[in-house]
């Protein structure tokens, strides 16, 4: 209901714009027609109005960027609302039943083990609204280290396969084609960067083709060298896809895809956008391809390999 309101309000903000514009050309012409001798008062007429429509265009389109801004703003805080409050209650369920009930060993330790899940779940959330909080701070001497790229993302796919309690062959991972040397030595593929930072970029893209797998989860994890400079990592899944207009969207603040079945999956808004800022800040690049709803997505995360 919020939602087709606020399209409503949107709408009569356009079109309100497009009357005034309207009538304001009709006046101008009118004035134009009736004066068309007097040339000072013409030209300054002309300027008059131009100035006018300039106004009418900003004003319209700032109340329009608004309005989307505030939806955008609500949306996140019910995601994240939810977010904290239903790992908070399932922790909360279990510390009751341990203290009512008598349970046995097996039990309760089954019960640890998801409260340190949901409490895992819950720093989870609070770290992604943190570093989209702080992705616009730029630090003076940026932490920076040789990281082994192959290692990191084998560790992010082994977190994801814990985290969202998944079989190891819906995840299916592929080394870079040139990543075994002579005698299956592997060959590094070193990145500079912060470790961390990295890790959770990585996280991210996977924590998202999973979870816009919905039910029936199997992601292709691919790392390529596309030459000398970079390395490229490729998330595809098969899931619920995302519409051609709205795939550069996608790595904005607080932005969800406008679609029913995007809609039913739970998150904040925040993944993809710290995707990006992490990607530039090691001056790489992230993009998304999807050929429409149902068709998946694939994730693509470039980053430029270490010279050393």
């Amino acid at each position: 209901m919020r939602i087709a309101s606020r399209r409503k309000t949107i709408a009569f903000f356009l079109s309100l714009g497009i009357c005034l514009v309207a009538l304001a050309v009709a006046l101008n012409v009118g004035w134009i027609i009736l004066n068309w001798r007097q040339g000072v008062l013409l030209f300054l007429g002309v300027i008059f109005f131009l100035a006018i429509i300039l106004g009418m265009i900003l004003n319209t389109s700032f109340l329009v960027r608004e309005i989307r801004l505030n939806e955008q703003h609500d949306s996140f805080i019910n995601a994240v609302t939810h977010e904290l409050k239903t790992p908070i209650t399932s922790i909360r369920l279990y510390l009751e039943t341990l203290q009512r009930r008598e349970v046995d060993e097996e039990q309760r330790r089954k019960f640890y083990s998801l409260m340190l899940l949901d409490t895992d779940r819950l720093l989870g959330t609070v770290e992604q609204v943190l570093r989209a909080g702080q992705s616009g701070h730029k630090p003076a001497e940026p932490y920076r280290t040789e990281i082994d790229f192959d290692s990191l993302v084998r560790e992010c796919i082994e977190l994801a396969q814990t985290r969202h309690h998944l079989q190891p062959e819906v995840l299916h991972y592929q080394a870079a084609a040139n990543g075994t040397a002579s005698g299956n030595t592997p060959t590094k593929i070193k990145v500079s960067g912060d470790p961390e930072e990295l890790r959770t970029a990585v996280s991210n893209v996977l924590d998202n083709a999973i979870k816009f797998s919905r039910d029936k989860v199997d992601v292709s994890v691919n790392v390529e060298i596309p030459d000398e400079k970079h390395v490229r990592l490729r998330v595809r899944d098969r899931g619920i896809g995302i519409p051609p207009e709205e795939l550069k969207r996608i790595f904005k603040r607080f932005y969800r895809v406008r679609s029913r079945a995007a809609s039913r999956v739970k998150g904040t808004g925040l993944g993809l956008f710290i995707v990006r800022a992490i990607a530039k800040k090691h001056g790489g690049m992230v993009s998304a391809e999807s050929a429409g709803e149902g068709s998946g997505t694939t994730v693509i995360l470039e980053l430029p390999r270490s010279r050393a």
